[in-house]
């Protein structure tokens, strides 16, 4: 199959949307309080004793489920789908990442600028797995693949899912200078703003005490870890490497029940976000009518659930660029083809 770029499919598209899919969904920015507010009473019913100690993984899965949600609005928001203006933009984004003590100046850097703009393409897309060479060449390759990653019916790449994204995102910090993502200077405001959100979560636990702040923070940082690596990983690791960044190709999809996708804030229209990144994913469905109108065959969408099965089933290395094979047996496993769906994504 021809690959096309995102231009070449964004030239086409972007006639049949309407007009304020590529205005700011401004109302976005008022998850920002609603999830600070529930975090923080949360957190205050933990740490006053008020709510029973049967109650508080509850709140700890609360918690974590607010701190997915302002990950998914920093995410938008730094891609200008939320507010316009520098500063606006930055405030939310790195509110939105504080549970990660994640520096939105990397997070644009490693994900809008090499991720988006070098998506599936083996070598230089930070969030794909390695090929066979890459593997065999590099013991950081292999260990990440044979122990850290979900695959091969292994119980131990679990662990991908519990704590990917803090791995990854620390993983990134440390390298981002020598890479190249971020400057010296840069790199060094990243790891300061990183080191400002260590110093923040610490100073909460040594206000609530260590017990309390086990389910305030560590366990809800598991579970907003768990929530934003389902859809990371099943949003591209399923799919084919292209040395022509083709979303259409290297994107998946992935559907939820309606209320699940509202409160991820549509992260699962994925192919639909790489074709247009500034738009808020509140017009995913729209564009994803649009690309069923003009290529339907192409289009790639699968429930989430059955996207972390297929994940389970096989293997993280690439034998080549629309194979997935295990090293350790030599087994294999095709890829995703364009056109692979099971059901419209639901809207947010």
């Amino acid at each position: 199959m021809e690959l096309r770029t995102v231009a070449q499919y964004a030239r086409e598209l972007r006639a049949d949307l309407p007009a304020q899919a590529f205005s700011p969904a401004r109302s976005r920015a008022l998850w920002l309080p609603v999830h600070a507010i529930a975090i923080a009473t949360c957190i205050w019913l933990l740490a006053s004793g008020v709510a029973p100690a049967w109650t508080w993984p509850f709140l700890s899965i609360a918690i974590g489920c607010s701190m997915a949600g302002v990950t998914f609005l920093a995410h938008e928001t730094l891609h200008g789908g939320v507010v316009r203006g520098r500063w606006a933009i930055r405030v939310i984004g790195y509110l939105g990442f504080l549970p990660f003590c994640l520096s939105p100046q990397l997070w644009t850097a490693w994900h809008n600028r090499v991720h988006h703009n070098h998506c599936g393409q083996p070598g230089i897309d930070p969030d794909m797995y390695p090929t066979i060479d890459e593997y065999r060449a590099q013991k950081r390759a292999r260990v990440m693949a044979d122990y850290f990653s979900i695959g091969r019916r292994r119980v131990l790449g679990v662990l991908s899912l519990l704590f990917g994204f803090t791995g990854q995102s620390t993983q990134i910090l440390m390298k981002a200078g020598r890479a190249g993502y971020l400057t010296p200077r840069q790199h060094r405001r990243a790891i300061a703003a990183t080191v400002v959100g260590f110093a923040f979560w610490a100073t909460i636990g040594v206000l609530i005490g260590f017990v309390p702040f086990v389910f305030a923070y560590l366990i809800p940082l598991v579970v907003a870890n768990t929530i934003v690596m389902a859809f990371i990983m099943t949003n591209h690791n399923l799919s084919p490497l292209t040395p022509i960044n083709d979303p259409l190709v290297n994107s998946l999809s992935v559907t939820l029940p309606r209320p699940f996708g509202w409160l991820t804030l549509g992260f699962g229209f994925h192919v639909e976000h790489h074709l247009f990144p500034t738009m808020s994913t509140r017009h995913g469905p729209a564009v994803r009518a649009a690309i069923l109108a003009k290529f339907r065959e192409r289009y790639q969408s699968m429930g989430l659930v059955r996207a972390l099965h297929q994940l389970h089933k096989t293997a993280r290395v690439y034998l080549d660029n629309t194979t997935l094979i295990d090293p350790h047996t030599n087994a294999t496993w095709p890829t995703l083809v364009p056109g692979e769906r099971d059901r419209p994504v639901g809207s947010s």
